[in-house]
C-alpha cells in the first residue's frame, strides 16, 4: 500500500490551485499562444511548466521526506524537464501538400502527432541511455502487468461516454477529426482517412504517458520515491491550461492515479490502455452520436 506525504500532497495541491486559478482567471494560456514568436512561446511555456515541477519539489524538500533531491543529476534533469514539454507544446509545422487549407490542415495533424513523438523519444531515449540504463527505457515493459483492471475501468466509461455522445457540447467537440481540422463528410472525406488521423492522434497519447508517467516518475523515483508523483501530478495539469476547467482539475487527480499505478507496476501501458482507451472511445462516441443527431 502506497503511503501518502500528507503535507506535500496538501501543499502541492494548493500550488496546483494556484495555478489553475492564474490561468482561467487571467487567460495565462491564451496569452502565451496568441500570435507570439516560437520561441517566446517555448521561454513562457517553459517558465510555466518549470513552475509546476519545481515548486512541488522544493515543498518536498522542505517537508524532509526527499533529501537526495539536491543531487547535481537530479538538479539537471529537473531543469531539463520542462524544456522537453515546452518544446512539445511550441513547436507547428505548416505543410503545404494541397491547395486546400482544410486537407492542408488535416495533413498537419497527420504529421504532427507523429512527428512530436519521434522527436520526444529519441530526446527521452538519450536521457536514458546517459543516466538510467540499469532500468527499462521508462516503463517499456509488460513484465508483472495485470490487465484485468485496466479493462474494467474501461467497461465502466462505456455507458458515461455514450451518455456523454448524446450532448451536444460533447458533440461540438467529438470526434477531433472535425473540430481540429474542419473535415467532415462534405470534403470528401474516407474511412482511411479517418483511420490514418486516429491512429495519429493515438500517438500524442503515447507521447504522454510515456513523458509524464514514464520520464517524470521512473527517472526520479531514485531520488524522490513515491513522492515523484506529485510534481508529476502538478506538471500534467499546465498542460491542459486552455482545456474545459473541469478537464483541467480532473487531470490532476488523474495524473495521481496514473502515477501510482506506474510507481507499483513500473510499467506504463496498463495507464496508456485506459488514457488511449478512453480517448478513442470518445472519437467513436463522437461519431455514432452524429450519426443520429
Amino acid at each position: 500500500m502506497l503511503s501518502i506525504n500528507k503535507k506535500a500532497l496538501v501543499m502541492i495541491t494548493l500550488i496546483t490551485a494556484l495555478l489553475v486559478f492564474v490561468n482561467y482567471y487571467f487567460g495565462l494560456d491564451e496569452v502565451i499562444r496568441k500570435n507570439n514568436s516560437f520561441y517566446i512561446k517555448l521561454m513562457a511555456w517553459y517558465a510555466v511548466f518549470l513552475i509546476a515541477f519545481a515548486f512541488p519539489y522544493l515543498v518536498i524538500y522542505l517537508t524532509g521526506k526527499a533529501a537526495k533531491v539536491k543531487n547535481i543529476y537530479f538538479l539537471l534533469l529537473l531543469f531539463f524537464a520542462p524544456i522537453i514539454f515546452a518544446l512539445k507544446i511550441s513547436l507547428r509545422f505548416n505543410f503545404q501538400l494541397t491547395n486546400s487549407y482544410l486537407w492542408n490542415n488535416y495533413w498537419d495533424h497527420i504529421i504532427y502527432w507523429p512527428l512530436l513523438f519521434l522527436i520526444t523519444v529519441s530526446i527521452l531515449y538519450i536521457t536514458w541511455r546517459i543516466a538510467d540504463r540499469q532500468q527499462p527505457f521508462y516503463g517499456i515493459t509488460l513484465n508483472g502487468v495485470n490487465w484485468k483492471p485496466y479493462w474494467l475501468m474501461l467497461l465502466i466509461m462505456i455507458p458515461l461516454i455514450s451518455l456523454a455522445s448524446t450532448q451536444p457540447d460533447f458533440l461540438a467537440i467529438y470526434p477531433k477529426l472535425q473540430s481540429i481540422t474542419g473535415m467532415n463528410s462534405d470534403a470528401g472525406i474516407s474511412w482511411w482517412h479517418i483511420l490514418l488521423y486516429e491512429l495519429a492522434y493515438g500517438s500524442d497519447f503515447i507521447t504522454i504517458e510515456l513523458f509524464f508517467r514514464g520520464f517524470l516518475v521512473l527517472a526520479f523515483i531514485k531520488w524522490a520515491g513515491k513522492d515523484a508523483i506529485l510534481p508529476m501530478a502538478c506538471f500534467y495539469c499546465t498542460i491542459h491550461f486552455g482545456k474545459p476547467l473541469g478537464e483541467c482539475i480532473s487531470s490532476y487527480f488523474g495524473g495521481i492515479l496514473l502515477g501510482i499505478v506506474v510507481y507499483n507496476t513500473r510499467s506504463i501501458f496498463g495507464g496508456l490502455l485506459v488514457h488511449l482507451g478512453i480517448a478513442w472511445m470518445m472519437e467513436v462516441g463522437g461519431y455514432i452520436g452524429h450519426l443520429f443527431k
